[in-house]
């Protein structure tokens, strides 16, 4: 899959990242970009890759029933993610901010016994690249 990736415009990790997320293959969203984030633990981006990381992994234990591990990592992930303007990477970090109050609000709701993916639709995101 990360060979489908090369000679664009951005890491095939980082775009390998996106295309597992938004096929609900959230377990290898988080696998894949761990490559990056492990050579840029302490770098510029080090926070944003552990974020995005935990983004998914929130999405993992939900695939999982496991609602209060997920919300613990929607918010690690909203604290890792804040620390980026509001757009970072070709990404929107507005709607991906959005997305982590909408799901982390359904987990801390009245509702908190119930899972919100088996209620509503997986999210995708989108990486807005601009053309040369």
């Amino acid at each position: 899959m990360i060979e489908s990736h090369r000679g664009q415009k951005i890491d095939p990790h980082y775009a390998g990242y996106f295309h597992c997320f938004n096929h609900q293959q959230f377990y290898e969203a988080h696998d894949v970009l761990e490559n990056l984030w492990l050579a840029d633990k302490h770098g510029a981006n080090g926070a944003f890759y552990k974020g995005l990381i935990q983004l998914a992994g929130a999405f993992v234990h939900l695939q999982k029933n496991r609602l209060r591990p997920s919300a613990a990592l929607f918010k690690l992930a909203r604290t890792n993610l804040e620390k980026y303007p509001s757009r970072h990477d070709h990404l929107d970090l507005t709607m991906v901010h959005a997305l982590v109050e909408s799901w982390l609000g359904d987990l801390e709701g009245k509702n908190f016994e119930a899972n919100p993916l088996s209620v509503r639709p997986a999210p995708k995101l989108t990486l807005e690249l601009l053309p040369d």
